[in-house]
């Protein structure tokens, strides 16, 4: 189903007045391209704010009717508040079905737990890539890309010319680039710390022989009793013989 959404030329421009505007709910925009003039628009906040929040809205081919007008359109910029959630501008782009557009698709992955990567590897999957930048007719735009990461496995990564595209779609990419799109990780077992650590060997390990002295208020340890019991026996026996 095609998102149509409704806009209003904007008469009055400038900073000021786009303040105003925004502080009114209403968020400044253009419509450009094709064999027509650019086009000065306000939109309303909410309504625009909310269909941000859908993925389809960002690759889509949508209906922007401005006045009764309606063309079709691509979303190509939106330029938000640095702390706010808050649109301050945006762009739309008109399309004509006879002339190719390029446009980022999300991508979907699907089957990681099924790879044997996962599986039998005990890794976990990277999306090194989570859009791809597509070249087609409006008519042929997909809403996604799927990914299927059923092989996907440690060593060997999925790269986008692996990935099947619907008919009419052709990946955006240079002669000889052929970007990784997924790959497998296997989580490090020791950590940093633990490698770091020396090893104790069983010659440092204290004995009850080598322990250390009692604290005041303390017993002294088994080995320490036996030397004063050794001493007070020693002279027992001088008292004895003199």
């Amino acid at each position: 189903m095609a998102i149509e959404i409704s806009a209003r030329k904007r008469e009055v421009q400038g900073t000021n007045a786009s303040r105003r505007m925004r502080r009114s709910g209403m968020v400044p925009g253009i419509l450009y391209g094709g064999d027509k003039n650019p086009v000065n628009i306000e939109l309303d906040h909410q309504a625009l704010i909310l269909n941000l929040r859908s993925e389809k809205f960002h690759a889509s081919i949508l209906t922007l009717d401005v006045g009764g007008t309606k063309e079709q359109v691509l979303l190509r910029s939106v330029n938000m508040h640095p702390y706010r959630p808050q649109v301050q501008h945006v762009d739309f782009q008109r399309v004509s079905k006879d002339r190719k557009i390029q446009m980022k698709v999300p991508l979907h992955f699907i089957n990681a737990e099924k790879s044997p990567g996962v599986k039998e590897q005990g890794g976990v999957v990277n999306h090194v890539l989570n859009e791809l930048n597509v070249s087609c007719f409006p008519g042929d735009l997909p809403e996604f890309v799927e990914v299927n990461l059923e092989h996907l496995a440690v060593g060997k990564p999925i790269h986008v010319r692996d990935v099947p595209l619907p008919k009419g779609v052709e990946a955006v990419l240079h002669r000889n680039e052929n970007p990784s799109v997924a790959t497998v990780v296997v989580p490090a077992l020791i950590t940093e710390e633990e490698e770091a650590a020396p090893a104790v060997s069983a010659a440092e390990v204290p004995t009850t022989e080598q322990a250390a002295p009692a604290k005041e208020g303390e017993a002294p340890a088994e080995g320490d009793k036996a030397a004063p019991k050794a001493a007070e026996k020693d002279k027992a026996e001088k008292k004895e013989k003199k």
